[in-house]
């Protein structure tokens, strides 16, 4: 009795749940972690019973699971341990759990009388091995295939009874543009809406893969050439209509169909890579024109004064060119560099946008604002030259502006141009002051910031020009 409580003692220490089966499969003893596992009260639960009945009846697919095909009965049928990590138990109410199992078969005087199983609950090892077959196969921002996951369903996809078989690339328009500006933060927000707008334009059957930092391919099985111009347009149709942040959504795509189980999916693909090469550049010019169309609307209806700013700025710094005598391409150029100028601003947070007065901090944020113009308007062409203008032109005459401390004439000439402009402007329409007094106050800014702020050659000039267009 004493060895008999010693044993009892000691398997039901063991975390490992363990029980005996007899040659009919029926249960002969289970340790304390056994009945917890499976969920019984008692020993008397499951002493004498069917243990395969009972806890191993049914596949995980939810099949019957025959007793002949059991590995457990299999230790003592064939007289040799079983290994099983690939199978489910069933509970006392009626759930399972994925389990890992050992079958030995119990030998007394020579002869198989039954056999021993040792097992263990295994749900949080499948869940991280789900886990892991996840982040191998899909893509964790948007939760598409990847590109490993893509190259399998892709041979799987190219078979005959697919015909015709459509491959779609897509590839999202300023993404640099937007991780470069409004950061990465916001540039995840686009790639994940570019994939909401493809799932939603695409059908079930269909497969959307992520093969890059901004290109998605899809497989259209069964997808004729006019039912994929139809995919194609929806998915335009979409994105057209979609803004993240300040971006209005755009994306270049192309695609390919094969008809022949003889085509090689493989030229489909470049066809269709080909395709989406020459849409971008097709619409390139006029893709660019829109987007920077679009910046400027936003920023301008997020805060009139800025229009307004910028217009009359514009309006200056072409006056001021013209009475410097600059070419007319240099004037035009001038004009638009006025009228841009503060185009950076629209990264800026709203709650420093709408206010007069900043702390150190917000002084700082705002000093960015001629950086992010820069960056805007060097991904243009029509905006390119410039861009150095419109990053320059919070630089002082005594060289303590920003963002370089660039002295006198190491500033360029419209950057300075557009600095006495720009800040006339802004005294001219300042709500602080009376009306009656902002155009005196305005010329007298230009007058006091003559030599330290702004080029006393130029400033001279503005005045003479101010002073003159005054009835």
């Amino acid at each position: 009795d004493e060895s008999r409580n010693d044993l009892r003692l000691i398997l039901d220490s063991s975390a490992e749940a363990i029980y005996g089966i007899d040659k009919e499969g029926n249960c002969t003893f289970c340790n304390k972690s056994c009945l917890e596992m499976l969920g019984y009260g008692h020993e008397k639960d499951l002493l004498g019973k069917n243990t395969h009945a009972k806890i191993h009846h049914t596949r995980i697919d939810g099949t019957a699971f025959p007793v002949e095909d059991c590995r457990v009965f299999a230790a003592f049928t064939h007289g040799k341990g079983a290994h099983a990590e690939d199978e489910v138990f069933w509970r006392a109410d009626g759930t399972s759990f994925p389990v890992e199992y050992s079958s030995y078969p119990k030998i007394k005087n020579g002869e198989i009388v039954g056999a021993v199983v040792t097992f263990m609950d295994i749900t949080r090892r499948k869940q991280r091995e789900a886990e892991i077959r996840y982040l191998n196969c899909y893509d964790m921002l948007t939760g598409l295939q990847n590109r490993r996951c893509f190259e399998e369903s892709r041979a799987k996809t190219d078979a005959p009874e697919n015909l015709p078989l459509s491959v779609m690339v897509t590839d999202i328009n300023w993404l640099k543009m937007t991780n470069d500006i409004f950061g990465h933060a916001v540039g995840d927000k686009l790639i994940k809406t570019a994939s909401d707008i493809l799932r939603q334009a695409c059908r079930p059957g269909d497969t959307i893969a992520r093969v890059g930092g901004d290109e998605f391919v899809i497989l259209l099985p069964r997808t004729s050439r006019e039912e994929a111009m139809a995919i194609l347009t929806r998915i335009k149709s979409q994105f057209a209509n979609t803004h993240v942040a300040a971006i209005k959504c755009s994306a270049s795509v192309g695609f390919a169909t094969k008809h022949s189980p003889g085509q090689s999916f493989d030229e489909i693909m470049l066809d269709a890579e080909s395709a989406m090469y020459r849409d971008k550049t097709i619409n390139r010019k006029s893709e660019n024109k829109h987007m920077l169309d679009t910046i400027v609307e936003n920023l301008h209806t997020k805060y009139p004064r800025e229009k307004r700013h910028a217009i009359n700025t514009g309006e200056l710094c072409a006056g001021l060119g013209a009475a410097l005598q600059l070419s007319g391409a240099e004037i035009r150029k001038l004009r638009q560099a006025g009228q841009l100028h503060d185009i950076g601003k629209l990264v800026l947070d709203e709650s420093i946008m709408v206010k007069d007065r900043f702390t150190d901090e917000e002084s700082a944020k705002i000093q960015q604002h001629p950086l992010y113009g820069y960056r805007i308007l060097s991904l243009f062409d029509d905006t390119l030259d410039i861009a150095e203008y419109v990053y320059n032109h919070h630089e002082r005459w005594d060289g303590t502006g920003h963002p370089k401390g660039l002295r006198g004439e190491q500033i360029p000439l419209l950057s300075r141009i557009i600095a006495i402009a720009e800040a006339y402007e802004r005294v001219l329409y300042s709500q602080r002051l009376p009306a009656d007094d902002r155009a005196q106050a305005a010329v007298r800014f230009i007058s006091d910031g003559a030599g330290t702020q702004f080029d006393p050659q130029i400033a001279g000039i503005f005045m003479q020009m101010v002073e003159q267009q005054v009835p």
